[in-house]
């Protein structure tokens, strides 16, 4: 997503799927693709470096189920113990949770 009305769109009516560590927005789109936002505040993740690490792995775990997505905009917002999480660890909820977006009920 690009610009900051497809980020409010996406905050105003969104369906959420979330854990302690991370919260996912999700909300139909007209296009025939999903489309990937995130929102990592400094305030949430301190340095650069893990704020990078963060949206390197969600871009990555949203690349390989993106076949699998229904044509949503998804908007993933950190919060402070995402972090914490390993690699593995981060990947297996973005996993979960991508599946619980992704099934029909959800708008």
């Amino acid at each position: 997503m690009l610009t900051p009305e497809h980020y409010k769109k996406v905050f105003q009516q969104a369906h959420r799927a979330g854990s302690p560590h991370l919260t996912i927005l999700a909300r139909n789109n007209d296009l025939n693709h999903p489309r990937l936002g995130l929102a990592v505040p400094k305030k949430q993740i301190k340095t650069a470096v893990g704020r990078n690490k963060f949206k390197r792995i969600v871009r990555e775990s949203f690349r390989l189920k993106q076949a699998d997505l229904p044509a949503k905009d998804f908007v993933v917002i950190a919060r402070k113990s995402a972090s914490e999480l390993s690699n593995e660890e981060l990947f297996k909820l973005l996993d979960k949770l991508w599946h619980r977006l992704s099934r029909p009920s959800r708008g």
